[in-house]
């Protein structure tokens, strides 16, 4: 077991991850059924515990500097059914279930809803439902995020 800073206890399966430099390690989230990929965010080591503990995804959030649990405002959770670390042991996988059947703050089902084409970026995938509906008036996110995915 490994101790942080606040004196909690990690789990030492934990120490098995190559964290960058921020403690942080980048998340992807799979649709479990179809293997559609829906999103990527971060995860330092108390997300991750908890994510594993909770079956339910729990993130990083860099922008609020915050654990940032996945569908908190929007309803759309990630319940887990697996999590997977890659050979090079610097990137968690999530097989998820994904309620509401949108991972995107856009409203869209996935993140990656842009495509390549002629050398522009084309939107491929439909909103499914307005950001607006689902975060309210005052939700202000940019279709133009960085770092992969928006926080909720």
């Amino acid at each position: 077991m490994q101790e942080t800073k606040d004196k909690t206890t990690l789990p030492d399966w934990l120490n098995d991850i190559r964290w960058d430099q921020d403690g942080l390690v980048p998340a992807i989230a799979q649709d479990a059924d179809s293997g559609d990929i829906l999103m990527m965010a971060w995860m330092n080591a108390e997300s991750l515990q908890l994510t594993a503990q909770e079956q339910q995804a729990v993130y990083w959030s860099r922008s609020r500097g915050k654990l940032w649990r996945k569908g908190e405002t929007s309803g759309h959770q990630q319940l887990v059914r697996e999590i997977r670390l890659d050979c090079d042991e610097d990137v968690i996988l999530l097989k998820v279930d994904q309620k509401g059947g949108m991972a995107c703050h856009t409203g869209r089902r996935s993140c990656f809803y842009r495509k390549l084409e002629n050398g522009q970026w084309q939107s491929v995938d439909p909103v499914l439902k307005d950001p607006n509906e689902i975060y309210g008036q005052t939700h202000s996110k940019s279709d133009k995020t960085s770092g992969g995915t928006q926080d909720e």
